[in-house]
């Protein structure tokens, strides 16, 4: 066991937990946030991304130990004050999910890919910081998973989001 000190959609948490123990885990388990979802548990389908410190990570492969003193956003960290986060609304208005398992990841991954500059696998020219073109958004999503097939419309939600 370990005490850990970190901060979870704004709050303050201290917590002692088992040094095997993931960050998603912890959050589900210990601290009732559901909403990342524990799809493949190999970090291989991006259902369970949340942001570390403001990067968007897979919280099935990140120790809970190892995140002391972070910063972490779950997809309920993501509206404020009652406010859906420009991300939500334009899920909802773009219809961009079906069954919603994906989703809250599909959400942290967007919100996280929207800070990040510099380019990207796809970006031809590598001396810009590159537009979000559908093609650019398919690319840096590539991590997230979605089992029904709403990418057409995740992508369309995406870009109608200033970064």
């Amino acid at each position: 066991m370990g005490q850990i000190t970190l901060r979870v959609n704004g709050a303050a948490r201290s917590l002692d937990v088992d040094s095997r123990m993931s960050l998603l885990d912890l959050l589900r388990e210990r601290l009732g946030l559901t909403g990342s979802k524990k799809g493949c548990d190999h970090g291989q389908c991006g259902a369970c991304t949340v942001l570390i410190d403001g990067r968007r990570a897979n919280s099935c492969l990140a120790l809970a130990v190892a995140q002391d003193g972070a910063d972490i956003t779950t997809v309920e960290g993501l509206a404020r004050d009652g406010t859906l986060h420009p991300l939500q609304a334009a899920f909802i208005e773009r219809d961009a999910f079906q069954c919603g398992y994906c989703t809250p990841g599909q959400l942290c991954s967007a919100a996280g890919m929207l800070t990040e500059h510099g380019p990207s696998a796809v970006t031809e020219d590598l001396t810009q910081d590159p537009e979000l073109t559908p093609e650019e958004i398919r690319e840096r999503m590539s991590g997230n998973l979605c089992r029904c097939g709403a990418y057409v419309s995740i992508v369309a939600a995406v870009a109608d989001v200033p970064r």
